[in-house]
């Protein structure tokens, strides 16, 4: 063997050398002294070297595979690893668990969240990798772009074969997202508890036939806007997922009563909550979850313009939701007095009701409705405009013992009350809650009859009624015993000063919360008489009036020391920059400030505040 292969670096052999340049001896190894100078063009003494050295991005794929499916479990390793290009991050993303030669512990324990263009097949192979040896991916939101969206079955593969602790995934938006996708998910993730399915048209029934054939955990699943999803995949689902308690079902068009049926007879006893919207079903799906809907607590019914009064009459009737609990109808020209009646009768432990846009209910349907659901606990009415004042005031004559809240919103068939109508002999004490909002009809006479016929109420919101004046409110406050927590009178634009006056010496030590937005007659007074006579507000809302400096000034040296944690003074224009040092008071306990619109407060202020409320969120 030559020498030099057993040259030690001793100083002789290297002093008898002859360098007459760099290049002239390429095959003799020199230990190198000093970094020489030459230029960026002479060659190189280890050029010969470089040019012979291979990359490990030759090797074929087979072979990275085989080093890499032997990392160490860790994670740091493969993350580093894929780390070097994008194409050693795909091979790695391709070794599903049971190809790896380390075991992988995963409990499920991460949860990531891609939107936009952020979702892409890339970050989910990223994914994939980085969070297999870090706990375990449990959780995994996908939000597309539509058409734009890089979200593929790729991705999904990649997530499939990493992430087998998946338990659960959202798909929002993803057209490129087919059938084979899903099934790579159904296949590696049996553990997989909750799926929602959201404008995936690529999606049909053979997805949810892998899902519900691989996935037997499945306790939640949603389906929306999903064209390509019809009632065979239902069935497929109601056959295969026993442990299925959550459905929901929005704009699907070629999901109808085979499948919807099918679902509620089958899965009926174990199902707890149901929710359909917009779906071609008719009376006979409705039928069918009155008989077998035994397990059903919370019911939402949206859009269903194929079901008739006969649908509601017949669930109600079948009496088989017997533990029907909160029941939610929206726009089903079906849902009638007689309906509302029946459901009524035959749901014994029906709690919340909250009918919206029902056009054909009235007064009568909420009469019988309260005579027959002897453990209601709150009534919500939105955009109902056959109830009228009757229906109203019989309704909270009728309801049980148990009733804490009653909420009405845009229902315009409702008028005030004749002023000498006779009061009724008993009153509504369990009534703790009341909000009316935007009921043009709605005025003192009304309130002042509510003041005298209920007498617990502890939150009041009355929003945007001009027919409300400081009298009617007088009249709700004198017979009230308990105290008030919460008022709303935003939009109440003829109360004034005296009603915050009132409200501040009857309630002072019971109000926490107190909106006053959009009050145009409000002034400084008002804050004066809450620093005053209030001790546990911590939310005021007093956008939109006339309040000024002064009345911050009140608030800021009340002799009570108010622990306001929410402070809204947007679009006071009487505020000025030299509020700043009592907002700053203020501010000690502040959690949220509203100064949007105040065009007098400086920006040197808002740079200030910000500065010193450095826990505080400011809108400005």
């Amino acid at each position: 063997m030559s020498g030099i292969f057993s040259f030690s670096g001793d100083d002789e052999f290297f002093t008898s050398m002859h360098l007459s340049s760099p290049g002239s001896c390429p095959g003799v190894y020199l230990p190198a002294r000093k970094r020489l100078r030459v230029s960026a063009d002479a060659p190189s003494f280890y050029s010969g070297f470089e040019k012979k050295q291979t990359s490990i991005q030759v090797l074929p794929d087979e072979c990275l595979f085989e080093i890499l499916r032997r990392l160490p479990s860790s994670g740091q390793e493969r993350m580093a690893c894929a780390c070097v290009s994008k194409h050693w991050l795909n091979v790695l993303s391709s070794i599903s668990k049971n190809e790896s030669v380390q075991d992988v512990e995963s409990e499920g324990f991460l949860s990531r969240s891609l939107e936009g263009k952020k979702a892409t097949d890339l970050r989910l192979a990223a994914i994939s990798v980085g969070t297999s040896g870090r706990g375990g991916l449990g959780k995994l939101q996908i939000r597309g772009s539509g058409f734009e969206s890089k979200v593929t079955d790729a991705g999904l593969g990649a997530i499939a074969r990493g992430c087998s602790s998946l338990k659960v995934l959202s798909l929002w938006n993803l057209p490129a997202v087919s059938d084979v996708g899903v099934s790579e998910i159904a296949r590696s993730c049996p553990m997989l508890e909750k799926l929602d399915l959201s404008r995936c048209p690529g999606i049909t029934d053979k997805g949810l036939v892998a899902i519900a054939e691989n996935c037997k955990n499945l306790s939640d699943l949603t389906i929306d806007s999903c064209s390509g999803v019809g009632n065979e995949g239902l069935r497929a689902v109601a056959r295969g997922c026993v442990n299925l308690r959550s459905i929901s079902i929005r704009s699907c068009p070629r999901i109808g009563d085979q499948g919807v049926s099918f679902l509620l007879a089958q899965a009926g006893s174990y199902l707890t909550k149901v929710k359909l919207q917009m779906v071609n079903v008719t009376g006979l799906s409705l039928a069918v979850l009155g008989h077998y809907g035994a397990g059903v607590t919370d019911l939402v019914l949206h859009g269903l313009q194929g079901v008739n009064e006969k649908g509601f009459w017949v669930m109600g009737n079948a009496k088989g939701m017997k533990k029907l609990k909160s029941l939610s109808v929206t726009s089903c020209r079906g849902m009638t007095d007689v309906g509302l009646e029946a459901v009524g009768n035959g749901c014994p432990d029906l709690k919340h009701v909250s009918l919206n846009k029902c056009l054909l209910v009235s007064g009568k349907g909420l009469v019988s409705l309260a005579k027959s659901a002897s453990s209601l606990e709150s009534l919500k009415l939105e955009e109902c405009h056959r109830i009228n004042q009757f229906g109203f005031l019989g309704f909270l004559m009728n309801c049980g013992a148990k009733l804490k809240s009653f909420s009405l919103a845009n229902c315009l068939g409702i008028q005030d009350f004749n002023s000498e109508a006779p009061l009724p002999s008993t009153s509504c004490s369990s009534l703790r809650s009341l909000s009316i909002r935007c009921c043009p009809g709605f005025g003192d006479a009304t309130l002042s009859f509510l003041g005298k016929f209920c007498h617990q109420l502890q939150d009041i919101e009355l929003c945007g009624l001009n027919g409300v004046t400081d009298a009617g409110v007088f009249e709700l406050l004198q017979s009230n015993n308990v105290g008030l927590v919460k008022v709303n009178l935003s939009g109440c634009i003829n109360v004034s000063d005296n009603t915050v006056s009132a409200i501040s010496m009857c309630h002072g030590r019971t109000l926490e919360s107190l909106n006053l937005d959009g009050c145009k007659n409000i002034t400084d007074a008002s804050l004066v008489a809450v620093s005053k006579n209030c001790y546990s507000v911590n939310d005021l809302d007093i956008s939109n009036t006339m309040v000024s400096d002064h009345g911050v000034k009140a608030l800021a040296s009340s002799p009570n020391h108010l622990n306001l944690q929410v402070l809204s003074v947007g679009g006071c224009s009487a505020i000025t920059d030299k509020s700043k040092s009592c907002i700053q008071k203020l501010g000690r306990t502040l959690l949220g400030l509203n100064i949007q619109r105040c065009g007098r407060i400086s920006s040197s202020t808002v740079d200030a505040l910000l500065e010193h409320l450095w826990r505080c969120d400011i809108l400005y």
